[in-house]
């Protein structure tokens, strides 16, 4: 099916640089997104076996935000609380 698709500036821009960056059309990432939206790649994730750079690599995984740091702070919860109980939270649903 052949369609117009009109983005806004920002995304327009971000979808040239992603094209860029990868080396794979516009069109092609595009196609991706949607099938990704409607649930029609699930299967690529569990068929590919592979480091996360290679993911990357393939436009299957987003490379992350920010590199991976170790944690410095760890939270201890009040007593009498576990960490089931704030999984079990009424406010959650």
């Amino acid at each position: 099916m052949a369609m117009n698709l009109r983005l806004p500036p920002a995304t327009a821009e971000a979808l040239k640089e992603r094209s860029a960056n990868t080396g794979r059309s516009q069109q092609e990432l595009i196609r991706e997104a949607v099938e990704e939206y409607l649930g029609l790649r699930a299967d690529e994730f569990r068929r590919f076996r592979g480091t996360s750079d290679e993911l990357i690599a393939r436009g299957i995984l987003r490379p992350p935000d920010t590199p991976y740091r170790e944690a410095t702070i760890m939270l201890t919860l009040p007593p009498g609380i576990s960490s089931l109980d704030l999984l079990m939270r009424e406010d959650r649903f």
